[in-house]
Order: C-alpha cells, then sequence, then structure tokens
C-alpha cells in the first residue's frame, strides 16, 4: 500500500492481535450461537448482515457504545461478498468475486488497518482483444500494441496537445471535438474494450446501452497501468475472513449465522393497506425497541409484496491448473470474445506462492431466485429507484431502523465508502 507504515501504526495503536500467516490455524474468537437460542431482549441492538456494512456496525456499537449487539447473518459464514477461503487445491480463493481494496479516505483506510496487516498490492487489469492484451482503462501502451507505435505516437501527441498529459479522457470529450483521429481512438475503445463486455455485464443490445454510461469511459493518458491510482491500495495479508473474525471479536457481539431476517422479523403494520407503514419490528413476540442496522436488500424483507427490485448475478466456475501461472496480471476482461466476462487468478492478488494456480471465470445472469442466487449489482433507473422508494417508505415511522449498504439503499458502492458509512452511521446512534 502506499502507507503500509499508517497501516501498522493504526494497528498498533488499535492494540489488535496479529493474526497468524497460516489461515488453518487461525484461532476463531467470534461469538457463534444458534438463533433458537437466543433471547433478543438481551440486546440493545439488532444488525443484519456480516459484510462490511453490518460487521463495521456491530463492532462499533458494540466496543464504541457499548451495546450489546446481535449480528444476524443469512449466509453459513460472516464476511458477506468479501469471505475467501483456501480451495480443495491449496489455493486462497474469494468466492463472490475479486475484492481489492481502495480508497483516497484515510478514515475508512485506518479503520481496516485495525484489525489485520496489508498486503501492498496494485491492482492491473488486461483485455483480451482477439488474444492480445490490451492494459484497461485504455492507455499510452493499450494505444501502441492497437494502433502500433508510429499511429500511436501521432495520436497520443495529438491526444495531450489538446487535453493535456496525465489525464483520463472520457470517449464523449474526445468526440465532442470534432476531429477524426480522436473519434478514431474513441471508436475503437467503444467497440473494443467497452461495448460487448458492458452488454454481458447488464444482458443489454447495443440500443440498450445506456448513453450516460458510454459517456464516462476513459482513456488515460498515461503509461500506468494500474486500474485504480488511489492513494491506499491492497488486500488483508491473510485474507479477508480472519480480518472479518477479528473485527467481530468482541464480548459485546453475539452471531447467528443461517439466520434470514424476514424469517425472525414479525412485521407489525399500521393498518391492512398495502402501503401501509411499517409500526413495529418484533422478535420473539415483542417489539425491538433498540436500533436495527439492516443491510440486506428491502424488496426481501417485505417479501417482495411490490414486486422484485433488479439486480445482476454472478456465476463462478473455477479451474485448478498445475502450472504456477495461469495470467500476466490478477483480472483478464474478455471484451470481444466469449461468453464469461473475466478470469481472475487469485495468486496474483494474494501473493501466494505455491506450484498450481486457480482461476475463476465469471458470469453474468439475470437476477430471478433469491433461493439460490445473491444479487450483485442493482440495475439503476429511474423506475427501479422508484421502486425501491415504495419499499423505503415503509420504513418511514421507524426511528430505530436504518438502512445501510449496497443492497439496503440499493445504489452501488465501493468497499470503502460502506467503511465510511458504516462508521457515520455509527456516529449519529452513538452520538
Amino acid at each position: 500500500m502506499a502507507s503500509v507504515g499508517a497501516c501498522a501504526a493504526a494497528r498498533a495503536r488499535a492494540k489488535t492481535p496479529s493474526l497468524s500467516p497460516q489461515r488453518k490455524k487461525q484461532t476463531v474468537a467470534v461469538t457463534y450461537e444458534d438463533y433458537s437460542a437466543i433471547d433478543p431482549a438481551g440486546f440493545d441492538a439488532v444488525v443484519v448482515g456480516a459484510g462490511f456494512a453490518g460487521s463495521v456496525a456491530a463492532r462499533e456499537l458494540a466496543e464504541r457504545g457499548g451495546k450489546r449487539v446481535l449480528l444476524i447473518e443469512k449466509k453459513s459464514h460472516i464476511g458477506g461478498n468479501m469471505y475467501d477461503e483456501l480451495d480443495e487445491a491449496g489455493i486462497l480463493v474469494h468466492r463472490y468475486g475479486p475484492h481489492i481494496f481502495h480508497t483516497n479516505d484515510e478514515r475508512a483506510f485506518k479503520y481496516v488497518c485495525r484489525f489485520t496487516e496489508w498486503r501492498d498490492y496494485q491492482h492491473e487489469v488486461r483485455a483480451d482483444w482477439h488474444g492480445t492484451y490490451l492494459p484497461v482503462p485504455f492507455n499510452k501502451n493499450s494505444m501502441e500494441i492497437a494502433f502500433g507505435p508510429d499511429e500511436a505516437a501521432r495520436l497520443t501527441d495529438k491526444l495531450v496537445s489538446v487535453f493535456g498529459d496525465e489525464r483520463k479522457v472520457t470517449i464523449t470529450e474526445l468526440r465532442a471535438q470534432d476531429d477524426p483521429d480522436l473519434a478514431k481512438v474513441a471508436d475503437f475503445v467503444y467497440n473494443n474494450v467497452f461495448l460487448y463486455y458492458t452488454q454481458k455485464q447488464w444482458g443489454l443490445t447495443p440500443e440498450e446501452v445506456d448513453p450516460s454510461v458510454v459517456a464516462r469511459v476513459p482513456v488515460f493518458l498515461s503509461r500506468d497501468n494500474r486500474y485504480f491510482q488511489d492513494a491506499f491500495q491492497g488486500l488483508p495479508k491473510h485474507g479477508y475472513t480472519p480480518l472479518f473474525e477479528n473485527m467481530l471479536d468482541h464480548e459485546n457481539i453475539v452471531v447467528c449465522l443461517n439466520t434470514q431476517a424476514e424469517s425472525v422479523f414479525d412485521l407489525r403494520f399500521e393498518s391492512d393497506a398495502e402501503d401501509a407503514p411499517l409500526s413495529a419490528i418484533a422478535l420473539a413476540g415483542k417489539p425491538f425497541e433498540g436500533d436495527i442496522v439492516f443491510t440486506g436488500p428491502l424488496d426481501e424483507l417485505f417479501l417482495a409484496r411490490f414486486g422484485r427490485l433488479p439486480y445482476r448475478t454472478l456465476d463462478f466456475v473455477y479451474e485448478t491448473y498445475d502450472v504456477p501461472e495461469k495470467l500476466p496480471v490478477g483480472t483478464v476482461n474478455f471484451t470481444v470474445s466469449e461468453d464469461y466476462t473475466r478470469i481472475t487468478e487469485f495468486k496474483h492478488l494474494t501473493g501466494q506462492v505455491a506450484p498450481n494456480t486457480t482461476i475463476m471465470k465469471e458470469y453474468s445472469r439475470a437476477y430471478a431466485d433469491p433461493e439460490t442466487q445473491i444479487p450483485y449489482y442493482a440495475i439503476l433507473s429511474d423506475e427501479n429507484f422508484a421502486l425501491y422508494r415504495r419499499y423505503k417508505d415503509l420504513t418511514r415511522n421507524m426511528a430505530n431502523f436504518h438502512t445501510l449498504g449496497r443492497l439496503a439503499e440499493y445504489r452501488y458502492y465501493n468497499m470503502d465508502a460502506i467503511v465510511h458509512l458504516a462508521l457515520d452511521l455509527a456516529d449519529k446512534l452513538i452520538g
């Protein structure tokens, strides 16, 4: 990371025990209970979801607020979509897609530093362009591969003369110049880096691709091949799961896995009208008066009474090879071929040394079945957000009910933003 020393200092101040370098020997000190054995009346707060949103909120309410916190999680593990584990081949893999922590938010960075050592890692992505690898975002190095050194030099000189060096320029900015050379670059990036990948990712035809999304596609006038340019970048040195184990290792936190909020929350409404707001949420027959932090899908809490909020889900296919390395970088996007969107090779991310390797192919699908699929990406539109607001309005009279995170707020957040929002909510609730 840009500040590994700052991370170490933050951990020292927090006096958080260091993790064992051997994942399999890590001592788990999280307090797990079966929900059927729990008396909710013994808790001051309930948190739904054990990803970053819920875990940060739970830790803060327990530690800084002195509250007894019940954390319920529908999965069979903590960590949410950041969960990682050793696969059958002994390779540390992220079970829900690659997660690289990157941020310019010093508070969020220092907070996660409390709970683990960090590995300096600068993520690089390549686009597989008919078997040739192009750096993504498209940059000066990509230009030379795509157009050849002489033509790339001419186009780059023109780009720099118009926009300046070391800038990210969008396709819209390129086309606004009414210059055939700049349009040539914009068209190449659109057709060979963006279009097919976006169609696969969102299940769209070319005509359905939102112009506002196209407008943000960048060309980076630099030779910096990093996917992110944030000040702080990296991964937990021993994996995300031990980070969450440390975060939830607190005497005031009890975790119940395999527990769905919609199964244990007794929703009480002000009337029988379809849009009647909640008057209370009861647990074990009694209205719960403490704070409830909800990080799950809001439509599923209300059993999709107005219809399901649209999401994209992901399928993952793992392949193990008896070679040390398959890809040149951590992630390769397939922008002109294949049904899958990208392949991730985790050893690049984790730094693990092994004679074999595991890759993961990623397929994007429509989200249709909450019992077998996981919602990953909200499909943002005015119509969909209006449906979300209808669900959110059912909680308008519940001063102790707080929505937090991607699913509960029906929007996209990076991990650092989630940490920041959870800390802000904790500040508010603790006072």
